[in-house]
């Protein structure tokens, strides 16, 4: 009876680790993407004036930039990969504006 109840209490618990590492992989993940979306929303706001948007004074951008390499590459990288999506359905429907 006792090795029973052994058997079946190490089963539930290596379910329970389970489970519990599969949550952890999932937080861990979304943390991730997360860092990565507020970086690159960091970015945006310091660089918004190439997006059209307001941007902070400059001596505060300028002062940043060296800090900001890898997101600025990250940010270039995206813009060059990016597609048109307007150009495309409007390509697709044979329209000329």
């Amino acid at each position: 009876m006792r090795t029973l109840f052994r058997r079946f209490f190490r089963r539930v618990w290596a379910l329970v680790r389970g489970i519990d590492q599969v949550h952890r992989e999932q937080v861990a993940a979304l943390t991730n993407y997360e860092a990565r979306e507020l970086e690159n929303m960091f970015v945006l706001l310091l660089l918004g004036s190439f997006a059209g948007m307001p941007s902070p004074p400059s001596f505060i951008a300028v002062e940043l930039l060296p800090f900001l390499e890898r997101e600025i590459k990250v940010l270039n990288r995206r813009a060059e990969d990016a597609s048109d999506a307007l150009a495309e359905i409007i390509g697709n429907l044979d329209a000329d504006l």
